[in-house]
């Protein structure tokens, strides 16, 4: 039986038993946080809240007592991913002073730290991403206050790399932005294909880094330098065909 019960509501000095009572609670919610991520492992991303409650060993009603209602507890739960996500990216990234000549790998590596988490806790994952919980939107999107963070820590590791005053701050974060949206875009897809059929992770790692690195100008280059109107042979560029 549950005994979370909240404490009197007389007036009293505060003293060691408000800090105490502030200990518990935050204690219960990570508690009961733990309890969520669990079921969401054992019944899946689309997990009901009895579910929860069972593997909380408590109720409904002493759940919504810590998070006032289910997007409450939503956002609990995206807040913990959170800190492994931007985590995992910030170790991946280093921190400032990191040499210009490993950019490239360290791109790779960032690319690679969000590509593990979603592997390997693909179902809490997608609770977060798709929100099951969640029947109203959110003014406060954890998801996108992720996406920021890391965003952030990108442009400054763009700016780093480069080390010249004429970069345009506002491009460096445009860039990361698009680095950022196309990882999570392709972990969704990436997600969403049968697992038989599924890239390993080192491919997917490998391509996105090369577009990152390169763009597309190189395999378009290629392909039109061995276009079939020419037998596969490169073709002068004396002329223009725009």
């Amino acid at each position: 039986m549950d005994n979370d019960v909240d404490p009197p509501g007389r007036a009293a000095p505060r003293d060691g038993r408000d800090s105490r009572w502030e200990r518990h609670r935050e204690e219960r919610r990570t508690a009961l946080v733990d309890a969520t991520i669990r079921a969401i492992r054992t019944h899946g991303a689309g997990v009901g809240m009895d579910d929860i409650a069972a593997e909380a060993g408590t109720s409904k009603t002493v759940i919504y007592r810590h998070f006032d209602d289910k997007a409450g507890l939503y956002r609990a739960v995206a807040s913990r991913i959170d800190g492994r996500v931007v985590g995992n990216v910030g170790a991946a990234l280093g921190g400032p002073g990191t040499p210009p000549a490993d950019t490239r790998e360290l791109v790779a590596s960032t690319v690679d730290a969000y590509l593990a988490l979603v592997e390997s806790d693909t179902e809490v994952y997608r609770f977060v991403v798709n929100r099951p919980l969640v029947d109203r939107p959110l003014a406060d999107d954890p998801v996108g206050g992720t996406v920021d963070q890391v965003t952030d820590q990108l442009t400054g590791l763009l700016l780093e790399a480069l080390r010249s005053p004429a970069t345009d701050p506002s491009r460096a974060r445009t860039w990361a932005i698009a680095l950022v949206g196309s990882v999570r875009a392709v972990a969704d897809d990436w997600l969403a294909t049968p697992e038989a059929d599924r890239a390993p992770r080192a491919a997917v790692v490998d391509s996105l880094t090369d577009l990152a690195w390169h763009g597309l100008a190189p395999v378009l280059t290629a392909r039109t330098a061995t276009s079939p109107t020419t037998g596969g042979a490169s073709s002068p560029p004396t002329t223009s065909t725009l």
